[in-house]
């Protein structure tokens, strides 16, 4: 597969995923992930993409400013 922004070639790594909620900031560490060799964009699979969803939407109420997460958590 290749990049969508520049058409460079992808390898699978893993990375780390942040996003701000509101006043807070999720990360997420060890995400599957492919990453552009050439410009180095990351795209996640759609599997991935609905397990972020999922580990953000069961942190987003947590009273605190940042939350650090492992990816391989496991959301219900």
């Amino acid at each position: 597969m290749n990049c969508f922004m520049c058409k460079g070639d992808l390898e699978n790594k893993n990375t780390t995923f942040m996003v701000e909620l509101d006043n807070c900031i999720i990360i997420i560490k060890n995400v599957p992930s492919q990453v552009c060799k050439q410009c180095g964009e990351v795209s996640y699979s759609n599997e991935v993409a609905k397990q972020l969803e999922k580990l953000v939407n069961s942190v987003r109420n947590a009273i605190t400013e940042i939350t650090v997460i492992n990816y391989t958590e496991k959301v219900a």
